[in-house]
């Protein structure tokens, strides 16, 4: 596919990895996009605000459950492809109520593979043997690694909390409507993503903005769980060239290649912030750390192999974690107003998922 000059729907586009992936399309001025978002909670209005500004991006407010809505917009828009986003994705959240992502995620997706089907077998010629569906997705399909190892795409799907269940029962219904009725799909996995503008209930933005306040940093059990990190401008730019270069039917892990335990990271996040705020504080911001009840179903280790996107699309991680990291510290120390607004008025900082 080539996406200098192609009309793509997106799913999710107002989200932290969604807005990133649309704002890396506006930029190529032969690409229109049609973002379609519910505009949740976690999506980021700043960032609907600044595309409505530009000239080849179209926006429709709605959810991927509504099948009918989903066909008039590819009746209308005419795409050559579809990237899916729009999930529901806290693990924690998805503990405290499970049925809202198994709706969106699993619902969702099947309504997004029904319309795109009928769509798909409506082209002709060129048109139909171009179009791709994009599904993005997590590494937590997988299950928990022991500490040595590292998932493949052939890796047996393990999941272990509500959320990563209703991703791997997606990612299965990806997989049938392409063998069963030939829609051209592929599948990309994706390891703990980070950067600007994350909705701060995640790990990242939640510690910095708990550090900068002077609040007890919450790490689960021992701090040893590990994670994969990658800037999700990384992560973006996988999915753009999974969508050009990609083969129908076929997986993609994208990971960072960086593992961390949770405790680690939060102490370089402190190390960070004591640079920054030196002199705000009387000691460093590692007295803040505070070890609470381990999260339920707690996966102990994500690492992926991205042997298969280094050698198929020519992807490989740009962002060095320690820069990528400051820079994500910095952006939030100077745009404390973003996140103060959502503190008010969507989330607080509250533990979440303790079942």
């Amino acid at each position: 596919m080539n996406l200098d000059t192609t009309n793509l729907l997106v799913t999710g586009g107002g989200g932290f990895i969604g807005s990133a992936l649309v704002e890396m399309l506006l930029a190529r001025p032969g690409v229109r996009v049609l973002n379609l978002d519910k505009v949740t909670y976690a999506a980021n209005p700043e960032a609907l605000k600044r595309f409505a500004r530009e000239p080849n991006y179209g926006f429709a407010r709605g959810d991927i459950c509504d099948r009918p809505l989903v066909e008039r917009l590819l009746a209308e828009f005419r795409p050559q492809g579809l990237i899916h986003l729009a999930a529901e994705s806290h693990v924690d959240r998805s503990i405290d109520d499970a049925a809202g992502f198994l709706q969106t995620n699993i619902m969702g997706t099947h309504a997004l593979l029904e319309a795109s089907l009928a769509y798909w077998r409506g082209l002709a010629g060129s048109e139909k043997e171009a179009f791709r569906f994009l599904h993005v997705s997590t590494d937590e399909v997988y299950g928990s690694l022991g500490p040595r190892g590292l998932f493949r795409e052939d890796s047996p799907y393990l999941p272990n909390s509500p959320y990563s269940a209703s991703k791997a029962s997606s990612d299965l219904l990806v997989r049938a409507w392409q063998r069963t009725y030939g829609l051209p799909t592929i599948t990309c996995h994706a390891s703990n993503n980070y950067g600007p503008r994350q909705f701060p209930e995640k790990l990242i933005p939640l510690m910095i903005i708990k550090a900068q306040n002077g609040e007890a940093l919450p790490v689960y059990g021992k701090g040893d769980n590990v994670r994969d990190w990658m800037h999700v401008s990384d992560h973006a730019r996988g999915l753009l060239m999974a969508m050009e270069r990609g083969q129908i039917g076929q997986t993609y892990n994208l990971g960072g290649g960086v593992e961390l335990n949770n405790l680690e990271l939060v102490q370089r996040i402190c190390r960070m912030l004591d640079q920054e705020l030196a002199g705000s504080r009387r000691g460093p911001h590692e007295e803040l750390i505070t070890f609470v009840p381990d999260r339920p179903g707690h996966d102990q280790r994500y690492a992926l192999d991205i042997g298969k996107a280094r050698a198929e699309l020519g992807w490989s991680p740009q962002v060095e974690f320690d820069q990528g990291l400051a820079d994500t510290v910095r952006w939030y120390l100077d745009n404390r107003a973003w996140w103060e607004r959502i503190q008010k008025e969507r989330y607080d900082g509250v533990r979440l998922g303790l079942a």
